[in-house]
C-alpha cells in the first residue's frame, strides 16, 4: 500500500511506547499526530493516563479498534510488539518508527499480508506526503 494512501485512510494509531517525558519524540509525534486529527491510543504499562487518554499496558490490552500499530520501541522489543499487531483481530497496518529494526518480525508479518513501514519516521512522511 502507498504511504500517502496508508496515512489517509488511518484513523485509529495505537503508539507502543509513547512517552510521559515531552521533549521526546516519541511523545512529540504522536502529539503531532493527534493534533493532525488522528484518534492516539497510549500504550505504556507506566502511565496510567498519556495525551488526556487511557494508557494501556499492552497493545494486548487495547479494547478500541486500530488501524495503525507505531511502534516507538527499541529494536529488540519490536518482534513481540508486531507478534501482538498480528494477533489484532482488525489485522492493523504497522509502523516501526526509525531507527527500530526487527527484520525478520517485518518480513513475517508482510508475509502474513500485513502492511508494514519500517525504519522511516511517520511525522516527516506525514509532513511531505499529507497537507
Amino acid at each position: 500500500m502507498e504511504l500517502t494512501t496508508l496515512l489517509e485512510r488511518v484513523q485509529h494509531i495505537a503508539v507502543v511506547g509513547l512517552s510521559r517525558h515531552l521533549e521526546k519524540p516519541a511523545r512529540r509525534i504522536p502529539s503531532y499526530l493527534a493534533a493532525k486529527g488522528y484518534d492516539v491510543i497510549p500504550v505504556n504499562p507506566n502511565a496510567e493516563r498519556l495525551l488526556g487518554r487511557r494508557s494501556w499496558a499492552s497493545l494486548d490490552d487495547v479494547e478500541e479498534e486500530i488501524d495503525l500499530v507505531l511502534v516507538f520501541r527499541p529494536s529488540p522489543d519490536a518482534p513481540e510488539v508486531v507478534e501482538a499487531a498480528m494477533r489484532r483481530d482488525e489485522e492493523p497496518a504497522i509502523w516501526l518508527q526509525a531507527g527500530v529494526r526487527a527484520d525478520d518480525a517485518v518480513r513475517s508479518a508482510r508475509r502474513s499480508g500485513r502492511t508494514v513501514v519500517h525504519d522511516l519516521c511517520i511525522f516527516r512522511v506525514h509532513r511531505v506526503l499529507v497537507h
